[in-house]
């Protein structure tokens, strides 16, 4: 793919489309719109941060592998093999997260067209739908998975805009902009603001999160060591302005503040649409919003993929020798979209019997991945004299850029592992601690019982690991 591609499949992953739109019920609850359009300027900057200190180490190792391989290179071996499992978990999560919003989405619109009750159990078999389509399409090869990224960005943009403009345009009535920039709503059960204020941080947090994935397809980029930086970079910057955007729409748009919230519908935004353009309008809507949701999680899919192909072609994931295999005629890694898709179902099981599981998913995606993000970074930092910046750099300012995203990382990792509704009980703890704990746990055991043996990062990430990609085409 191209720079316009690799570029597409960051911005895909990001997808405002997704992460604002299933989250928003979750921000219309834990700050209200204060914290939503404020929250999503801040965490904008702060992600800018993260976002430049990743692009510069990409260029300086554009492979499939990314983080964990960048980590190893800078750290040593122990620090590749941990940055890789929390790398994987974040980009698991993200699978689980955009894919159960779009079946929840997907529910949406069937009951405004069929009368269709979306309950947990008949929103899991929709999920699994979605997933197995997901799988079948990274099936066919990157090269299916480029123009459908390409398409995305447009879908995106255009969606941002058709949305935007209709509940700018035809309700009568629109809320204040005191309402929007100033409304503070706490239903959490937690009675202090500040405490509700960060946890409300989660949606813009959460949505800004993918963007790795330009590094992730770095191998099957032109000029990788520019166009995966700027991909980052460049996706980022699109999303924090039309996130903007489309969250002001939406906020500006509600007509009732409390029918919003207790929506049949299962979604606010599909009641939104709803009370402001009528039944057509909102169905019309919805499926732009799906649509832009799919693309997100395909692509997401294929990044996380990549991932599990270049961990075990390095030899870190149990049953490796299966993971890494490639398609001879495709060259995708279509046992590793398998499990990838197959361990994303598993981490949504809990949304079965926990209306708060959503959240939760949400948050293993920004604990998971975000600091892995850091990892990179500090280790770039710490190890400033043997770092070798490549084309795209940020010269002088590269620590100073760094220093902030770590401490920015470590701050919402601790955050995201609050309990987000009180009282705590089993129906809303937040498990995304769990899952962290669970998966280091294993890499742990994983390395004592054979990690040490197995796993084995090139010295450089071009030869050595093309090479071990051409024996294992199958």
């Amino acid at each position: 793919m191209g720079s316009f591609g690799n570029f597409a499949i960051s911005f895909s992953v990001i997808s405002v489309l997704s992460g604002c739109m299933t989250l928003y019920g979750f921000g219309l609850t834990t700050g209200g719109p204060a914290v939503m359009m404020w929250g999503w300027i801040a965490v904008g900057i702060m992600v800018m941060f993260v976002g430049a200190g990743l692009a510069e180490v990409t260029s300086a190792y554009p492979t499939s592998g990314a983080l964990y391989f960048q980590a190893e290179q800078l750290g040593g071996r122990k620090w590749g093999w941990y940055t890789g499992w929390l790398n994987l978990l974040g980009l698991l999560g993200a699978i689980a997260g955009i894919d159960y919003g779009a079946a929840q989405f997907t529910g949406a619109w069937l009951n405004l067209q069929f009368g269709f009750e979306p309950s947990a159990g008949k929103t899991m078999v929709i999920y699994l739908i979605i997933l197995a389509l997901h799988a079948t399409l990274n099936l066919f090869g990157v090269r299916l998975v480029s123009i459908l990224n390409s398409i995305s960005v447009w879908w995106h943009l255009a969606g941002v805009a058709v949305i935007v403009g209709a509940l700018a345009f035809v309700p009568s009535h629109h809320q204040s902009p005191g309402f929007v920039f100033g409304e503070f709503v706490n239903d959490t059960g937690w009675s202090s603001p500040v405490y509700v204020t960060l946890i409300g941080l989660l949606l813009a947090q959460y949505t800004f999160s993918g963007y790795d994935a330009s590094a992730h397809l770095s191998e099957e980029t032109t000029n990788a060591q520019v166009s995966a930086s700027r991909g980052i970079m460049r996706a980022i910057g699109w999303s924090w302005a039309a996130g903007f955007v489309l969250l002001a729409g939406l906020t500006f748009a509600i007509q009732d503040y409390a029918a919003t919230r207790a929506t049949a519908t299962g979604v606010p935004p599909a009641q939104i649409f709803l009370d402001a353009l009528g039944v057509a309008g909102a169905k019309a809507l919805l499926l732009v919003v799906i649509i832009a949701q799919l693309f997100c999680g395909n692509a997401e899919t294929a990044a996380a993929s990549r991932m599990v192909f270049a961990f075990s072609r390095d030899g870190a994931l149990p049953g490796s020798g299966l993971w890494r295999r490639v398609h001879s005629r495709t060259g995708t890694p279509r046992n590793a979209v398998w499990l990838a898709v197959g361990a994303a179902a598993l981490l949504a099981v809990p949304s079965l019997y926990s209306p708060s599981a959503y959240a939760a998913i949400t948050s293993i995606n920004v604990i998971g991945i975000t600091p892995s993000y850091a990892l990179v970074i500090y280790l770039r930092i710490r190890h400033r004299r043997r770092f070798r910046p490549g084309p795209w750099n940020l010269g002088r300012w590269g620590v100073v850029v760094g220093t902030v995203a770590v401490v920015w990382v470590a701050f919402v990792t601790v955050l995201f592992c609050l309990p987000q509704t009180s009282p705590v009980s089993a129906e809303t703890f937040n498990y995304a601690p769990i899952a962290l704990i669970a998966v280091l746990s294993l890499a742990w055991l994983w390395w004592r019982a054979a990690g040490k043996r197995t796993y084995d990062v090139p010295a450089h990430g071009f030869g050595g690991s093309a090479d071990r990609f051409d024996q294992e085409i199958v």
